[in-house]
């Protein structure tokens, strides 16, 4: 089994989004995870140009792409899985809770063709889960709290977190989407501190810290997360961490591409079905004027 596995990130500076294409260091088995579709919200226009990206860059580097991950129904940014698995055929995985999110979202958008058993997905992973690509293997962590269906991949001395840290100046994800909690966050967040200090941590987002540093980035560690984190570091209590969490969340501003992103991801980074017209639509809910 490979212990340092190679990673190559790719940063999406419109939605501060990083994807991976996470391989054997001497093979040539790789998998990627969370890609991420570009779309222009003010024309209704997509393209994937990001996507190909990581596509070229394995096609450069010989590597076969043998699954698709995503650590959760992401809020900020539209997946780009289906086109990566026409090109390469590898299947679409995410936790097992996904059918949660599901539940909760499809009717919010009256997403009658959506499943709630997961079936957009080609497997569905629980916790303690794991996958081999080729001396490869990825260990499924449940990560739950910023959403339920949340997870983290272990894969030798890295650990893809997606929404559940950021870098230790920026601190951790929201809970306030629904089924999130600051509780379930704090725990997974334990877990994830509790692995050896040297394990390298990789962030799903960064999004700049408004003072001091000025360059993105999306590795750390451990240890570093201990010392440094601004919102969890060693010794805050779990107490403490919601307290913060919740009121913090209260002043937070939805994500700008949060209903398209959600009503897309619930269906595994599928489009919704053509209308009668045979026009394809996005619902943007709306609420009436208090």
């Amino acid at each position: 089994m490979t212990k340092h596995p190679d990673v190559q990130a790719f940063f999406d500076p419109q939605t501060n989004t990083v994807s991976y294409l996470v391989s054997e260091p001497d093979g040539a088995a790789a998998l990627i995870i969370d890609p991420v579709l570009d779309y222009d919200h003010a024309g209704g226009t997509f393209h994937t140009a990001g996507a190909q990206a990581i596509l070229d860059a394995a096609n450069e580097r010989g590597l076969t792409v043998e699954w698709i991950l995503e650590t959760h129904a992401h809020a900020d940014h539209l997946s780009a899985a289906p086109y990566l698995k026409e090109k390469t055929g590898a299947p679409i995985a995410i936790g097992e809770h996904i059918t949660q999110v599901q539940t909760i979202f499809a009717p919010v958008f009256a997403a009658k063709d959506v499943s709630g058993t997961g079936a957009e997905f080609d497997r569905l992973l629980s916790d303690g889960d794991t996958l081999t690509v080729g001396a490869l293997t990825v260990d499924v962590m449940h990560t739950p709290g910023h959403t339920p269906a949340c997870v983290s991949y272990r894969i030798g001395d890295a650990v893809f977190v997606g929404d559940t840290l950021f870098m230790p100046d920026y601190g951790t994800a929201r809970t306030d989407f629904p089924g999130g909690d600051a509780h379930a966050l704090y725990t997974s967040i334990q877990h994830i501190l509790s692995l050896p200090p040297q394990t390298r941590l990789f962030m799903c987002h960064d999004y700049l810290p408004t003072e001091g540093r000025k360059t993105h980035a999306w590795e750390t560690t451990v240890a570093d997360q201990r010392a440094r984190n601004v919102h969890v570091h060693e010794g805050t209590s779990e107490a403490a961490f919601v307290e913060m969490r919740n009121s913090r969340d209260a002043g937070l501003p939805a994500p700008r591409l949060l209903l398209p992103s959600v009503q897309v991801n619930i269906r595994a980074g599928h489009l919704p079905p053509p209308d009668d017209n045979g026009t394809t639509y996005l619902r943007i809910p709306v609420k009436p004027a208090a």
